[in-house]
């Protein structure tokens, strides 16, 4: 069964069609759109700031999204795919973004829409990643330019498949807005 807990009278909150498997982690100030999902050994840890996700997030196995306290909330826009333990911490995430297996964004940063933070790329504190790119590397850098088929092969691609992915679980969804 999924933790799903409030933390100081904050509790997580679920749009439509949200998926969290049994053994996710949700607690505190969490708010998730619709076509959310939140996949094996996640944790979304709003408990000293708040997470709010636009709809069509998915959080993959063993991704770590928390935010900072008194300081930096994790805001995250539609159409995000967050990779297996990827790490989002205490910043914001427009919409259409892929954020890369085991990658790292840290507070402050700015992932601007139609974006692809590229596996393993540490995005370190404060940077702004330009709409439209793909950043790589440790600290990560741009690497180069999104095309248009990156945008519908990739970033909805992935998206729309966990959609798919989360279909497959709902006799067994643990989340609230079942």
């Amino acid at each position: 069964m999924a933790t799903i807990l409030p933390v100081l009278d904050k509790h997580p909150q679920f749009g439509k069609k949200c998926f969290v498997a049994p053994n996710a982690t949700i607690v505190g100030d969490v708010e998730m759109g619709d076509d959310c999902s939140v996949w094996f050994n996640a944790v979304v840890r709003g408990d000293v700031n708040a997470i709010k996700m636009g709809n069509k997030v998915n959080v993959q196995d063993g991704a770590v999204i928390h935010c900072t306290y008194q300081k930096n909330p994790t805001i995250i826009g539609n159409n995000v795919s967050i990779g297996h333990n990827a790490l989002v911490h205490g910043c914001t995430v427009m919409d259409n973004v892929l954020i890369g297996m085991g990658a790292i964004v840290m507070d402050r940063c700015i992932v601007h829409s139609n974006s692809i933070i590229a596996a393993g790329a540490v995005v370190l504190e404060g940077t702004v990643v330009e709409a439209g790119s793909i950043y790589a590397g440790v600290p990560a850098k741009k690497v180069k330019d999104v095309s248009q088929d990156l945008i519908n092969g990739e970033i909805n691609r992935i998206a729309n498949n966990y959609i798919h992915y989360a279909s497959w679980f709902e006799e067994y969804n643990e989340s609230p807005s079942k």
